[in-house]
């Protein structure tokens, strides 16, 4: 939960992803949309399978990928083919997909950013948004996770007559990206398994299969002065760490009536958040920092660690918060 609002999506503002960036009086990057930047000055084309001339990709996939540029120029088609097919699930749209990614300018020769390069990360983001550059909003959608992708984008297709300065990509430049399809999960994920219940003086949680859990707060308890944490379903995957981003299932009640004030089920399901940087309430980065991906985690935050003695829309001032999470990826 966010530290002012209910939970939303967190926006990640990634260079590769950016149509273009400046630096305003605040020292704050803005970024232009990649949609807005490339697709409204030109027509997207379909993309089609092959074109004449195309680039070579060596290596394999979950590792840094070798691209050859022929001697030719670009046809100016936009090329989406499957350098070799996974066995995971298919991507759909507005799954959240983790894709690593390995870029070449055909246009100058140069090579650019990589998710594999020191210090990088996976891309993490929502295919068939319409908001990032088709290269990558089009292009993982019908494959399979566990998939090698080879796109050639024309400038419609990728950073338009306005280049991305923060890539080093130039304007009405054709981009060449190799996408690594690391996994996909449906917004309708859900953590499996036999739920463990807490004590009988904490709150009470019924599953409900592909729906937000039933909290029940037990009658007659007061709430409890300290973040209290519970692991309803132990995952078995990496430890949440401080700083990663997150795609989790959540609801949350108010301990006084039991109300539901806020639900990722309300928000069309699935939702990603940064942890540990304090951007969300401090009963969230204490709560789920150190716990295991696939984990679904009870957590009853006091007002300390909530929000305090301010309201925050439905949520009245000095509440003690319970929510449920399941924590189905960490980035």
């Amino acid at each position: 939960m966010r530290r002012t609002a209910y939970l939303l999506t967190v926006p990640l503002t990634v260079a590769l992803l950016a149509g273009c960036s400046s630096s305003g009086g605040s020292g704050k990057s803005t970024a232009t949309t990649p949609a807005a930047s490339s697709a409204s000055a030109a027509e997207v084309p379909s993309p089609v399978a092959s074109a004449s001339p195309m680039p070579t990709v060596s290596g394999d996939f979950g590792s840094k990928a070798t691209i050859t540029l022929p001697a030719e120029p670009p046809s100016g088609q936009f090329v989406v083919s499957t350098v070799s097919e996974g066995s995971g699930a298919v991507v759909n749209k507005n799954d959240w997909v983790t894709v690593n990614y390995t870029v070449k300018d055909w246009t100058s020769g140069k090579d650019l950013s990589s998710s594999y390069d020191s210090g990088a990360k996976p891309q993490l983001y929502q295919p068939g948004s319409g908001q990032l550059v088709p290269a990558f909003d089009q292009s993982v959608v019908g494959k399979k996770a566990g998939s090698r992708v080879l796109v050639v984008a024309p400038p419609a297709a990728g950073f338009g007559s306005q280049g991305s300065s923060a890539l080093g990509v130039g304007k009405d430049d054709t981009v060449v990206f190799v996408l690594d399809v690391v996994s996909a999960l449906p917004q309708d994920t859900t953590v499996p398994g036999d739920l463990t219940q807490p004590p009988a003086n904490a709150p009470q949680v019924k599953d409900n299969g592909k729906a937000a859990p039933t909290i029940t707060v037990p009658a007659g308890q007061q709430p409890p002065a300290d973040l209290q944490q519970y692991v309803l379903v132990q995952g078995t995957g990496p430890q949440v760490q401080s700083g990663q981003t997150l795609v989790v299932q959540y609801t949350g009640v108010t301990w006084t009536d039991g109300k539901q004030f806020d639900s990722s089920w309300n928000h069309g399901g699935a939702q990603a958040l940064q942890v540990g940087t304090g951007s969300l309430i401090k009963g969230w980065d204490q709560g789920l920092v150190g716990k295991n991906v696939g984990s679904r985690v009870l957590l009853v935050v006091p007002p300390s660690l909530g929000y305090g003695d301010q309201a925050s829309g439905s949520i009245p001032a000095n509440s003690t918060l319970v929510f449920v999470i399941d924590i189905l990826q960490a980035v």
